[in-house]
């Protein structure tokens, strides 16, 4: 029965007419030719973004890795949940955004009528350092739409565990997984990171990677994660700590800011999405400050 849903949810999207895709808001790379197209790493080819919720709408578990701070990722992140439910109901949505202290909030209004966003922002106990701006539509989408919004990430007091008492770090991770998450970590302190430090920081990486896989496994289906692009990556996030009894692995789409040297591949994601970039930042020149 379950083949026989999603084969008509594909029959379906398949018929669905064309749906534009959200107006640009990064200002970099815009008039790239293929700016919204879809890289098929498997295939090697382009797609439309179409064609895209055509390749989706079957699956039972979707990863979306987005760079957290451009607002293109997050409303093509909408706009791919929004054709996806037009094909087949979604159900749920998983969030990186939300740890497991805000979950009982979330229940509480899980397909309620919600308040305007400041109100709704402190019902839920949303944390600062997610922008609501983009966050926030992506929100009251899961709540109101699928069967549950849903938690991903570790709680404070679980990653204060973990960097504390560091368990073991995962044989899932290849020796290269291992050195370019350990270089990421020192990279993203922007080299004021204690090298004793890095072990602890690892273990709470591999700790969010493990839940996230964890909770988009036991989400009602099809459920879709957000997350950023290292926990998205098959090589490196949550995709390696995937249960094979779980069922199929999760299909990864990875947003990619046009002009960016590293190209992922196979090995790293299902599909590539392309988008204008934001322009280029220095996130360490003011690192301490303030």
């Amino acid at each position: 029965m379950k083949k026989l849903y999603w084969l008509l949810a594909l029959c379906l999207s398949a018929s669905a007419g064309a749906a534009e895709l959200p107006e640009w808001q990064a200002s970099e790379h815009r008039n790239d030719a293929n700016i919204g197209q879809v890289w098929d790493t498997a295939g090697q080819h382009w797609l439309s973004a179409d064609q895209l919720v055509q390749s989706l709408a079957g699956s039972a578990h979707v990863v979306v890795g987005e760079k957290h701070d451009n607002p293109d990722h997050h409303q093509l992140q909408l706009w791919l949940l929004q054709q996806l439910q037009s094909v087949r109901p979604q159900g749920a949505l998983v969030m990186e955004m939300l740890q497991p202290g805000q979950q009982v909030f979330a229940n509480r209004l899980q397909g309620q009528s919600l308040p305007g966003s400041l109100t709704l922002q402190e019902q839920l106990s949303w944390q600062d350092g997610w922008d609501w701006s983009f966050y926030g539509p992506l929100v009251r989408w899961g709540l109101e739409v699928p069967e549950r919004l849903l938690a991903a990430n570790l709680g404070r007091e679980q990653m204060m565990l973990r960097y504390r008492q560091p368990p073991p770090v995962s044989a899932r991770y290849s020796p290269a997984a291992r050195e370019q998450l350990e270089q990421t970590i020192l990279d993203s302190h922007c080299g004021k990171l204690d090298s004793a430090q890095v072990a602890p920081m690892l273990a709470i990486q591999q700790g969010r990677d493990e839940q996230m896989a964890r909770a988009l496994a036991e989400a009602p289906r099809p459920a879709l994660l957000l997350a950023g692009a290292y926990h998205a990556r098959k090589d490196l996030g949550m995709p390696l700590h995937w249960q094979s009894d779980w069922g199929e692995a999760p299909k990864v789409v990875l947003l990619q800011e046009a002009g960016e040297a590293a190209w992922p591949g196979a090995q790293q994601a299902d599909f590539v999405w392309l988008t204008p970039a934001l322009p280029e930042q220095d996130y360490c020149a003011n690192w301490g400050e303030g």
